[in-house]
């Protein structure tokens, strides 16, 4: 397996000095120590060393959270990047789009295995390809009929808009790409994280891909400071992490595959929805309206709920929500929104996931994926493959095709880790996910829009609904953001630019939201 290609680009200088001038800092009384202070002298690079080791040991890691690492990562599987990087709020990313670029046929990590299962391996792939090839001749007809129903004036010269048609096919129809599929990508973190990094590269649920990154990315850091990648840590062994653990407790073996009773559990419980509120703060509208009072120093006779609940949440009076800067973590009014709290239930495919996961303030539990996987075909079928027939049928045809591959690899002893690289795009990852108002009120406003990923609108569609139920003085001010700007009094609503959906959402409301591209 040659596993990713990974280059730093950008990063602190000096990181190791760094942390310790940061450390010494805080008991100067002498003002700044600068990272060069802390190396001046042989003297000076022995209490360096001292207290680099001292406040590693003791667990004061704020002193390494200073240094930067921007890595530009290359052939690094769409699954490594949802089970690993992104899985945790602490780093920054801009990947290659398969919403946006279309999908090539030899861009797929291949696993080291050979003979007959490698056959299998690659004739499974080669399914896939040629479905999501076919999906994307079936589907353009129709987007292209949606999209000059809503936009009746480009019509006229539909060459124009070819491209931008294309896309919303490919976007669809990467539902059966294998996740093995290649990205490649910008990923910053900072030395606290690498640090985590370096302990945590062998869990779940791709560890011999996500060690050579990892190892790839120490590699480049030693370059830059040996002092720095001498402190990391070596991995914890994958037998000895908890969820390794608690699987062979439980089955005698930490790969074993799932079982249909939690599927059946968790199905039930969420019933047709893809999202489904199952906890939240029973008093939300009046502790926030409380809150609220309590940074202005108001009694409640000077401010009611109504009024308070207005500043904080309506565009009209509160012009912070229109910002495309997300400055409410900054603002005292807003911070009121963190004592709101919502939980909910979510079954989403791979891939709309991967996006879902990126709103990183929103914290999920998600699973161990081959503990999901059964045996049988189990897939998210999006909205426009269902409203063509045809292509409904090509794309079942290639998941049954694709769940007997992997099936094929399992029953001929391939490693669950490799098998898993087949799964589909439109494989349902099922999880609890929580957050705050402040958080999951951007994450609304984003994913409103009609631009967002389908799977996703659909799913903070849902998500807002049943907010409605349980906290209508809330939900009234849930919107996207032309929403937003065309209540504050913005021109144009849009902020999209060229990129406008051609729908005035604005004057909808959520309750009547409809759309198939």
């Amino acid at each position: 397996m040659r596993g990713p290609i990974v280059r730093l680009i950008r990063y602190s200088r000096n990181p190791y000095d760094l942390s310790v001038a940061t450390a010494r800092t805080c008991y100067s009384s002498k003002g700044i120590v600068l990272p060069e202070d802390v190396s001046r002298d042989e003297r000076a690079k022995r209490v360096r060393d001292r207290i680099a080791r001292s406040t590693l040991q003791a667990g004061h890691l704020t002193t390494r959270g200073h240094a930067f690492f921007v890595f530009a990562i290359d052939r690094i599987s769409r699954a490594a990047i949802w089970s690993f990087l992104h899985s945790h709020p602490f780093y920054n990313s801009e990947q290659v789009s398969q919403r946006y670029v279309r999908a090539s046929p030899d861009n797929f990590l291949v696993p080291p295995i050979n003979g007959k299962a490698l056959d299998v391996y690659l004739e499974t792939i080669s399914i896939q390809m040629k479905a999501y090839e076919r999906l994307v001749e079936l589907l353009i007809p129709r987007v292209g009929q949606e999209y000059f129903r809503i936009f009746p004036s480009r019509s006229s010269k539909p060459e124009r808009w070819e491209g931008e048609i294309a896309r919303r096919a490919y976007e669809v129809a990467r539902y059966i790409l294998p996740i093995a599929t290649y990205a490649y990508m910008y990923h910053t973190i900072n030395g606290v994280t690498l640090h985590r990094y370096a302990r945590l590269a062998e869990s779940f649920d791709f560890p011999q891909e996500i060690r050579l990154l990892v190892e790839r990315m120490i590699e480049s850091v030693k370059l830059i400071d040996p002092n720095f990648a001498g402190e990391l840590h070596d991995p914890i062994p994958l037998e000895e992490t908890p969820e390794y653990r608690a699987v062979e407790e439980a089955f005698g073996m930490g790969w074993r595959l799932g079982d249909e009773g939690f599927i059946r559990e968790f199905d039930s419980l969420i019933g047709d929805r893809s999202s489904l509120l199952i906890e939240f703060t029973g008093e939300g509208e009046g502790i926030l309206a409380h809150s609220v009072r309590c940074v202005l120093g108001l009694s409640r006779g000077e401010m009611d709920d109504e009024a308070a609940l207005r500043l904080l949440l309506d565009p009209a009076r509160n012009p912070l929500l229109s910002e495309t800067l997300n400055p409410a973590p900054h603002s005292k009014l807003m911070r009121t929104m963190n004592h709101v709290h919502y939980v909910f239930a979510k079954k989403l495919s791979h891939t709309a996931d991967s996006q879902d996961q990126r709103h990183r303030t929103v914290p999920g539990s998600r699973p161990i994926i081959h503990r999901l996987y059964t045996g049988r075909p189990d897939y998210v079928t999006p909205k426009l493959i269902r409203a063509i027939p045809e292509a409904e049928e090509v794309y079942d045809e290639a998941m049954r095709r694709c769940f007997e591959g992997i099936n094929r690899l399992l029953e001929m002893k391939v490693p669950t880790e490799w098998a898993m690289y087949l799964l589909p795009n439109g494989f349902p990852i099922r999880f609890i996910e929580s957050g705050t108002l402040m958080n999951l009120h951007h994450k609304w406003r984003m994913r409103l829009c009609f631009n967002a990923q389908e799977e996703i609108f659909h799913a903070s569609l849902d998500e807002v609904r049943q907010v409605s139920q349980v906290h209508p003085s809330i939900a009234r001010f849930l919107g996207p953001p032309c929403w937003f700007r065309s209540r504050s009094g913005l021109t144009p609503p849009c902020p999209e630019g060229d990129r406008f959906c051609g729908v005035r959402v604005w004057e909808k409301r959520p309750e009547d939201y409809d759309r198939l591209i």
